[in-house]
């Protein structure tokens, strides 16, 4: 599968239960999963980290590429990627919309949160 389902997609956008956990350095292990925000921009799957590129889990997400997210009660294997930068202003206000209320939402919108913006998808699952 080289994204997610409709459906899939539409139960994680409603949700707000989204852990991470990236795998650990053997590429297999998941780590620590860790509760993030996460919005969907035009069928796309976007997080970011609060602490931007100090976030621990950023960090080995972007060393493994690879891991586990599990959302409105169900594990995904998952590959991480970079998001696309002319997208920022998009997952800016996909943020805006699902987090109005909460006064953690500016911090989200700063700088090195948005520069380490990443992207989502579902990991193939190899079958033979």
């Amino acid at each position: 599968m080289d994204g997610w389902t409709p459906q899939t997609l539409d139960r994680i956008a409603r949700a707000d239960d989204l852990h991470v956990a990236p795998f650990r350095q053997d590429g297999r292990t998941p780590g620590t999963p860790t509760w993030i925000w996460s919005v969907v921009v035009d069928g796309r799957l976007f997080v970011r980290p609060y602490n931007g590129p100090r976030s621990r889990w950023y960090q080995a997400a972007m060393a493994q590429r690879a891991g586990q997210v599990r959302v409105a009660g169900a594990t995904h294997d998952v590959r991480f990627a970079p998001a696309d930068p002319t997208l920022s202003v998009a997952v800016d206000d996909a943020y805006r919309a699902k987090y109005a209320n909460s006064r953690y939402l500016p911090p989200m919108l700063a700088a090195e949160p948005r520069a380490t913006t990443l992207e989502i998808r579902p990991r193939p699952t190899v079958t033979g």
